[in-house]
């Protein structure tokens, strides 16, 4: 028996901030040896949403490059970017086919973007889990690292495996059902400037989040004006002391100390004392990623040669898979 594989990716629209690295990132870096790993950039996600044309590429680029910086080992990894792959739009629009829409109009984040988007809401932001279904089926995952905030999104995936080797399987199964990799601690990192809502790249503000690329005065600035309260003494799952709460968690993941370490280092000190203390340790933390950032931004070729290495790879499995589904579904093989 091989390790078993997992599949996951980050958007590249804008730049990497704390909820990516924290909840999704880091946890990669720390049990990839555990698995064989296919990570992506996914810039058809991307465009589910309005964005920029002009950084697209770009911003693919520094995903991916980060991946490295954060630690993503090619002995255990293969990096690549999803477009690059057909196979994932192939799928989808074959996947699409046979998910019933009442399963995507219930999809809890679909419901709270096409709020905020209003007429503008694209088809595509509908399709949106079905894309993320079609990226994880592909390679046969058999874990999938996801935010608490995606756990909706691959239950789908898994009701999508049951109903389509139910209806085209036979007399086996062809597609894999995944299961969830979620991380016990920062699974879901909050906003600096509101604790009840996720840390995101939407945000049109730029102190609701800390980026993994920030400088050090950007970070300092962020961490000065971010949203406490007026009690002195700091503590963990306060319902009334949401960014408490945040805070201290961040402190505690940045740091590497444990939950009760923090809670007596930090449990009679001011604001005043504390952010200073979590501004250092976010710039000492990040201080790495970022020089090793510049490292791989520096060698272009070698990043292309990664990104090109890891798409070969990424299409023997995803061109198999999709020719399974294709033949379940009767398609005539290509002459």
């Amino acid at each position: 028996m091989g390790k078993q594989r997992v599949l996951s990716g980050v958007q590249p629209t804008g730049n990497l901030h704390l909820g990516n690295y924290l909840g999704a990132i880091r946890n990669w870096v720390e049990i990839q040896d555990q698995y064989e790993n296919f990570f992506c950039v996914v810039d058809l996600h991307a465009i589910t949403v309005p964005h920029n044309p002009a950084t697209l590429a770009a911003d693919t680029y520094t995903i991916a490059a980060l991946y490295l910086a954060c630690g993503i080992d090619l002995k255990y990894s293969h990096i690549f970017v999803q477009s690059h792959v057909s196979a994932h739009s192939e799928l989808c629009w074959l996947l699409n086919c046979i998910t019933p829409l009442n399963w995507l109009q219930n999809m809890i984040q679909f419901k709270e973007k096409a709020v905020k988007q209003g007429e503008n809401v694209s088809a595509g932001l509908l399709t949106y889990p079905v894309l993320m279904a079609a990226d994880i089926l592909l390679y046969q995952a058999d874990k999938v690292p996801v935010g608490e905030d995606q756990k909706q999104h691959l239950e789908l995936a898994r009701d999508i495996v049951d109903r389509f080797n139910h209806q085209f399987a036979k007399d086996a199964s062809v597609l894999k059902l995944p299961d969830p990799l979620i991380r016990k601690e920062g699974a879901r990192v909050m906003s600096l400037t509101d604790g009840t809502r996720k840390m995101s790249k939407s945000n049109p503000s730029e102190l609701s989040r800390i980026n993994v690329l920030d400088s050090p005065d950007q970070i300092t600035k962020k961490i000065k004006k971010c949203k406490t309260d007026l009690v002195r003494g700091l503590t963990f799952d306060d319902a009334d002391r949401p960014e408490c709460h945040n805070l201290l968690t961040l402190y505690m993941l940045l740091s590497g100390k444990t939950k009760e370490a923090v809670v007596a280092e930090c449990a009679d000190m001011s604001w005043g004392k504390f952010k200073p203390l979590l501004t250092e340790t976010a710039i000492n933390a990040l201080k790495p990623i970022q020089d090793k950032y510049q490292e791989v931004m520096a060698d272009k070729g070698h990043l292309e040669s990664v990104l090109r290495d890891g798409r070969k790879k990424a299409e023997a499995i995803a061109n198999q898979t999709l020719a399974d589904v294709k033949a379940a579904l009767g398609y005539t093989v290509p002459l």
